[in-house]
């Protein structure tokens, strides 16, 4: 359970979890936010994982989400995050980005 959270808030040095497809992320724009699906390969499978990004007074702020959901293709991954990733912008509106924290996870 430990690796778990270690793995999930970047803890540890060492990972099995890489992103999927060489680093290349798939992208996309929704109010007035950039989405990046970065699914992370897990032996044969993708766990959910992207970034949403806001630039704000000229600073770029990020809020990085990992999800436990696990797909058995890189789509799938990627679509589920890209509709997660709106559903944490609509369900958290502007308070996403008011801490003022550049990076953080969500």
């Amino acid at each position: 359970m430990a690796s778990f959270f270690s793995k999930l808030f970047g803890l540890s040095g060492g990972s099995s979890e890489k992103p999927a497809g060489g680093g290349a992320a798939k992208t996309e724009t929704y109010a007035d936010c950039l989405i990046k699906a970065l699914p992370m390969r897990e032996g044969s499978q993708f766990r959910l994982a992207g970034s949403i990004e806001k630039t704000i007074d000229g600073e770029v702020r990020v809020r990085n989400f990992i999800r436990a959901d696990l797909f058995t293709s890189e789509q799938d991954a990627i679509d589920a995050t890209l509709r997660k990733a709106h559903q944490i912008i609509d369900q958290n509106g502007p308070s996403l980005f008011s801490d003022g924290a550049e990076p953080r996870q969500v």
